[in-house]
C-alpha cells in the first residue's frame, strides 16, 4: 500500500471503491474480506483480463464416470477459491479509496 494524494492520480485513471464483505461461517465465526467494488471498474482501463480456467460440466461428468469405473473415490472441490485472490502484474497499479 502506498498512500497517494488524489491530485497525484492520473486523470485517465479511475479511483475504485472498496467495500467490506462479511460472512458468518458454519462454526459461527465471522469472516471479513476487503473487496473492490467491481461495478465501478471500466474494462480496458481498470482491468483487461477476465479469464479463469474452469471445467465444463460434461468434463466433470466424464471424469466422475472414469473414476467410478476404476473404483476410485472423488473428493469435493472448492471452485470458489479460484476467484478470491488474484495476483497483480509487476507494473500494474490500482488506485483505491481508503477502506471505510
Amino acid at each position: 500500500w502506498t498512500l497517494v494524494d488524489r491530485s497525484d492520480v492520473p486523470s485517465d485513471r479511475a479511483i475504485v471503491q472498496l467495500i467490506w464483505v462479511y460472512k458468518r461461517k458454519r462454526s459461527g465465526a465471522l469472516k471479513a474480506r476487503l473487496c473492490v467494488l467491481g461495478c465501478a471498474q471500466v474494462h480496458g482501463l481498470d482491468y483487461d483480463q477476465t479469464f479463469c480456467a474452469t471445467m465444463r460440466p460434461t468434463s466433470l461428468r466424464s471424469l466422475a464416470a472414469i473414476a467410478n469405473s476404476a473404483g476410485l473415490s472423488m473428493r469435493r472441490w472448492d471452485f470458489v477459491a479460484a476467484y478470491l485472490q488474484g495476483d497483480l502484474e509487476t507494473n500494474e497499479v490500482v488506485y483505491c479509496h481508503a477502506p471505510p
